[in-house]
């Protein structure tokens, strides 16, 4: 092949799309059709819990309009981190949705679908080796933690995706896998650079958040070539331009030079940005700069107990001046409290308005703002023990003595009633680490599916 097109449906399955922009890219010949459907960005509750962080419905929306146009212009579609975070309960939601699709538009097709699941034995062995090291600013891995993680996956690249498009499969469901191997796993078998297939995959993986106006609810299409490959949005009201796709380029990313994926650095020292059309851009000169040492990136999530929170907001100068006093107070009323109870829970504050977000790292304000709003954490073993701590935060909060304090009435404003809520099931990240995978037989491979 000297040129490839290929259609990135959505920066995220169920994120949505204009049926104008299907309609155009299906104007021409399209080769492909990928969507990543996963992230960490929303937290390790998604991967610890095995549920979605995007609906079931908003699925079946994406897919349910693309799906018999794929199949009937025999275009294979890949799906890259099924269900948000890519576990087998995420992935099997994927697969429960296009069995519904099938059902309901009277389709049949094959699908190849890939588990990126990790045995917790093989962590315990994997540990013992000491292979197992940090990635990017994780702590050491404790192994003490292993019982505790729920749904431990992989984040394999491009490999057991090319695998699955070998088995002639019309729809690839993978499980957790790197953004970019959705996009550059077609590419790559089809013999295209490895440097412009990534670099191409990593713009197309948000859809088309690299145009303007930006959003990664809607579709890109990429036509690559052996010496360079062009982004254009199908949506006419969309355009790219060098400095949209050149920012697009470092989206995440720590250097403004190379980013990097399993199968190395990728090099855009030298790449270069061209409008070439009204609404498209040319990348060239972007280089892959092969690993020298194989690695594979292993996410997990340990559980944690229980959450239960409140919100409210404060107006009056002295308590907002004054919020350190307060908490300070909370916290030894709850821990005298509770005693009785539990010793087991933690509670956090954050204080909107004056440093929720930043935290302590500024000093503060000179002047206090003139609204703050609160919100109270606990968590603890169980609901209830949740529930407990939290009651006995907010009722504390409400009547706390602080320097200054003129009334005798209370210091929040509660904009709910019930004023306290449930948060359910806490898990952490435990495992983000990389795993060195020398000498290590580690396989993803394909299970194949018919649906209809």
């Amino acid at each position: 092949m000297k040129e490839l097109r290929y259609l990135s449906l959505c920066g995220m399955l169920g994120y949505g799309y204009k049926p104008v922009s299907l309609e155009n890219a299906f104007a021409e010949k399209l080769d492909f059709i990928g969507v990543d459907a996963g992230s960490t960005d929303p937290g390790p509750y998604y991967l610890g819990s095995g549920k979605s962080f995007v609906k079931e419905l908003q699925m079946k929306r994406d897919l349910a309009l693309v799906l018999k146009r794929a199949l009937e212009k025999k275009i294979p579609l890949i799906i890259g981190s099924a269900g948000g975070s890519g576990a087998r309960p995420h992935t099997d939601r994927v697969v429960k949705v296009l069995q519904e699709i099938a059902a309901e538009q009277q389709l049949k097709f094959k699908a190849a679908v890939i588990y990126s699941d990790l045995e917790k034995s093989f962590l315990e062995k994997m540990a013992a080796e000491g292979r197992i090291s940090p990635c990017g600013g994780a702590p050491e891995f404790d192994a003490d933690s292993i019982p505790r993680i729920c749904n431990p996956v992989a984040q394999f690249g491009t490999g057991p995706i090319i695998e699955a498009l070998q088995t002639g499969a019309d729809v690839i469901v993978s499980g957790r896998c790197c953004d970019t191997a959705v996009f550059a796993a077609f590419p790559i078998m089809k013999g295209f650079p490895a440097g412009l297939a990534l670099h191409a995959a990593k713009i197309a993986e948000c859809g088309a958040l690299c145009a303007r106006p930006a959003g990664a609810n809607d579709s890109l299409v990429v036509t690559l070539r052996e010496d360079s490959f062009t982004v254009a949005p199908p949506d006419p009201e969309r355009k790219c331009t060098p400095d949209s796709v050149a920012a697009h380029s470092l989206y995440e990313q720590p250097d403004p030079y190379c980013f990097y994926e399993p199968e190395g650095m990728i090099d855009m020292r030298n790449s270069s940005f061209e409008q070439t059309s009204p609404r498209g851009v040319t990348v060239r000169g972007t280089l892959l700069r092969p690993a020298e040492k194989e690695t594979l990136k292993l996410e997990g999530a340990a559980f944690c107990g229980f959450r239960s929170i409140t919100i409210a907001g404060l107006r009056d100068p002295n308590a907002i001046a004054n919020l350190d006093a307060i908490e300070e107070g909370v916290r030894k009323a709850v821990a005298i409290s509770i005693k009785n109870i539990t010793e087991e829970y933690s509670l956090r504050f954050l204080r909107y308005g004056v440093d929720a977000v930043g935290g302590r790292l500024e000093a503060p304000a000179a002047i206090p703002p003139r609204e703050a709003a609160l919100v109270i954490e606990a968590i603890a073993p169980t609901q209830d023990l949740a529930d407990t701590a939290i009651s006995l935060a907010r009722s504390s909060a409400l009547h706390q003595q602080f320097p200054n304090r003129k009334s005798t009435a209370g210091n929040l404003a509660f904009p709910f009633s019930p004023s306290d809520f449930k948060g359910g099931e806490v898990y952490e990240f435990a495992l983000y680490h990389l795993l060195d995978m020398e000498g290590v037989e580690l396989e993803f491979k394909p299970v194949i599916m018919e649906i209809c």
